[in-house]
């Protein structure tokens, strides 16, 4: 059995996904994209094409080192993104020729169902109380919003009552039984950080995502210091030697996305060193089906495992949601707020290959808000 096809899709809302196809007529899926750059990404699947095609599919490991290292200049989001896509269908293939699940490849499953949250609020989120209230009635027992919109880089006294006003909302309804997390996005300064987490320690949030930015991890352990709540991070870190500092640090929670990460493949590796610094894996994927299906294998086959972030509902999914290109959406149906057991072999989905060459057609050119401070400045978002 030989590689003989490669092709991706551009599908809304912002997605990329890819396709394999074996001399067998085995086709495997797979979701390598970085939001707003899909365009990129796809020229490099193209690239890393040209040695997969011919190659033995089921040689999943050699072609993770060749297509990581075989080019001088490595790393990076575009590359280890694509390489994650090609990853996903890589084990998607082996799933459904050896007729199992990925996560039974992985060593089998280590639980009978994975905890799911929502999210609430979007990026300037506002109603929290009612937007948390519908996902109660539906199930979910935790949610996670942006601490904040638009924010100083050295927040006012204003925005860090307001941070706190939100998540005492979101408390309120929750109760103590439930979760509530909180995502900074690296959109405020490393004081700034410290001084949040101090102010929302008594609502005791699951965790505080991305409270700096990566560039700013040689001060991640004083904020890690400044509280008792777990902080999380990793959706922007793409192997698993760029988690060693913020594990030094004391990071708690690591979160990186199986579509940017390296993949199944890498997903895991991080997941094992994260489990030797006594640290959780709460897999990043706020993207489509074939990420999330992807992710969700990992997440079954990991002892270490928190809570899994999923997108159906999302605040980006205005035109496509999550079931929108799968034949059957019962494998992102959740059941009081947990994922259960799929036996289907590869990632556990059919995708729906006319609605994705249907959505192709229209494609997207997505990308994320560009913010300023009001005196002009570039702002994070």
């Amino acid at each position: 059995m030989k590689i003989e096809k490669i092709e991706t899709f551009l599908v809304p809302p912002r997605w990329l996904f890819c396709r394999v196809e074996t001399s067998d007529g085995v086709v495997g899926w797979g979701e390598p994209v970085v939001e707003g750059r899909a365009e990129v990404v796809r020229a490099a699947i193209d690239v890393l094409a040209e040695y997969l095609i011919g190659q033995d599919p089921l040689q999943i490991e050699r072609h993770w080192q060749v297509l990581t290292k075989g080019g001088f200049y490595r790393g990076g989001p575009v590359l280890s993104s694509a390489v994650a896509g090609l990853d996903h269908a890589l084990w998607d293939i082996a799933g459904k020729v050896y007729g199992a699940p990925v996560a039974a490849l992985l060593g089998g499953r280590v639980r009978d169902r994975v905890r799911v949250y929502a999210w609430v609020g979007g990026d300037e989120p506002a109603s929290i109380g009612d937007a948390v209230a519908e996902q109660v009635a539906a199930g979910m027992t935790a949610v996670k919003m942006n601490a904040s919109g638009q924010i100083q880089t050295s927040p006012s006294v204003a925005e860090v009552n307001d941070i706190v006003t939100r998540l005492a909302a979101a408390r309120e309804v929750l109760g103590d039984s439930r979760d509530v997390a909180i995502d900074l996005h690296g959109r405020v300064g490393v004081a700034g950080a410290r001084r949040i987490l101090h102010a929302v320690e008594g609502l005791q949030p699951m965790f505080v995502e991305e409270p700096v930015l990566p560039e700013q991890m040689a001060h991640l352990s004083s904020v890690v210091e400044t509280s008792t709540i777990p902080v999380a991070l990793g959706e922007r870190l793409y192997h698993r030697a760029e988690f060693m500092a913020p594990l030094n640090a004391g990071v708690a929670v690591v979160q990186p996305d199986v579509s940017h990460a390296g993949g199944i493949s890498e997903l895991r590796r991080i997941a094992v060193l994260a489990d030797a610094h006594g640290a959780m894996l709460a897999p990043h994927c706020p993207l489509g089906p074939i990420s999330l299906a992807a992710s969700l294998q990992v997440s079954f086959a990991t002892p270490n495992f928190l809570i899994q972030e999923q997108s159906r509902g999302i605040h980006y999914n205005l035109s496509n949601d999550l079931t929108s290109y799968v034949v059957d959406p019962a494998p992102f149906t959740w059941v009081n707020g947990h994922a259960e057991w799929n036996p289907l072999p590869g990632l556990g989905i059919t995708v729906d290959e006319a609605a994705v060459r249907a959505a192709d057609k229209i494609g997207h050119t997505w990308r994320n808000p560009v913010w300023t401070h009001e005196d002009g400045s570039f702002a994070e978002w």
